[in-house]
């Protein structure tokens, strides 16, 4: 088939590698324009952009989707199907009506429940057993689209948001290779979503990703797994040089009992409203690796007893 592929992020470049693989005619890449990153600032291509032009596929980069030259463009492609993963732009209703097809999304969850931005994050912030992705039709409302195929896998224990990331990727992409084979044979069925259990994935905001230590114990865990590695809930001390951002990167619930943020032991474990934190994985502000909980209260010259604001 003829394909528009729509991405941007880690996330998206196994699909398109797919796609690819199966032989479609991959018409046109569109993906976010090149950022600044780094120390040097210098702009640097998204994930899909390096591995399109790694393939010698046409890329575009527009800033708005919702002129007439963009929907111009746009239908000039001819295509089939756009496949859209993580693109990061909304689709106007005009774009999604040109594909003969329509635009399939590759969604990271298990629909209606985490529609919106951060679903991978929010479904272990929320201690969920199982996550997964979905192949659906899109619609101009967020996320509400028919669901034709999913593919579901279990949150482990301590699983963080970044390792369900990485398990959900060949999953999204395998799932939208054999999608496109059943539309290409004309038997891909979809499914209205349920109207109930929606729930939605909303961006993760700073404030948010502070530390609480009046909240249990079980559900900091959680937490603290979601927004790893990315943007890693945080908690701030003086640790001899005034007030010190430290990100906890990965942390399991214990038994334990103190005052909220007390420091139990020299292992890491923080006294919660209802049990205790275990502090596995943190990183100090400036510094680039990160280390374990006796291995950071080595470094702070904390000692048991001491209080986590």
């Amino acid at each position: 088939m003829r394909i528009v592929f729509m991405g941007t992020p880690d996330f998206a470049v196994p699909t398109l590698a797919r796609v690819a693989a199966d032989g479609h005619t991959i018409a046109a890449v569109y993906t976010r324009a090149p950022a600044r990153a780094g120390r040097g600032m210098a702009l640097r291509p998204s994930p899909v952009h390096a591995l399109a032009d790694t393939l010698g596929l046409p890329i575009h980069t527009p800033t708005t989707l919702k002129d007439a030259a963009a929907a111009e463009t746009f239908r000039a492609h001819g295509a089939d199907v756009a496949v859209v993963v993580a693109y990061g732009m909304l689709l106007p209703p005009a774009l999604l009506a040109t594909p003969r097809h329509g635009c399939l999304n590759l969604h990271g969850s298990l629909l209606p429940r985490w529609r919106g931005a951060a679903p991978i994050q929010r479904a272990v912030m929320a201690g969920d057993a199982e996550s997964g992705v979905g192949v659906m039709r899109m619609e101009a409302a967020l996320d509400t689209g028919p669901v034709a195929m999913e593919a579901r896998l279990p949150i482990a224990p301590g699983m963080t948001a970044g390792e369900l990331h990485d398990a959900l990727m060949p999953l999204g992409a395998d799932l939208m290779s054999r999608a496109l084979s059943a539309l290409e044979r004309g038997d891909l069925a979809f499914t209205p979503q349920a109207q109930e259990g929606v729930v939605y994935a909303h961006k993760i905001t700073n404030e948010e990703a502070r530390i609480d230590w009046r909240r249990p114990a079980s559900a900091l865990a959680s937490h603290v797994n979601g927004l790893s590695p990315f943007p890693g809930a945080f908690f701030e001390a003086d640790l001899g040089r005034g007030a010190e951002r430290v990100k906890v990167l990965r942390a399991g619930a214990v038994a334990g009992s103190g005052t909220p943020g007390t420091l139990l032991d020299g292992a890491g474990t923080v006294a919660c409203g209802e049990g205790a934190l275990r502090l596995l994985e943190l990183r100090r502000a400036g510094r680039g690796g990160s280390v374990s909980g006796s291995e950071f209260l080595r470094g702070a010259r904390l000692e048991p007893g001491a209080r986590l604001p």
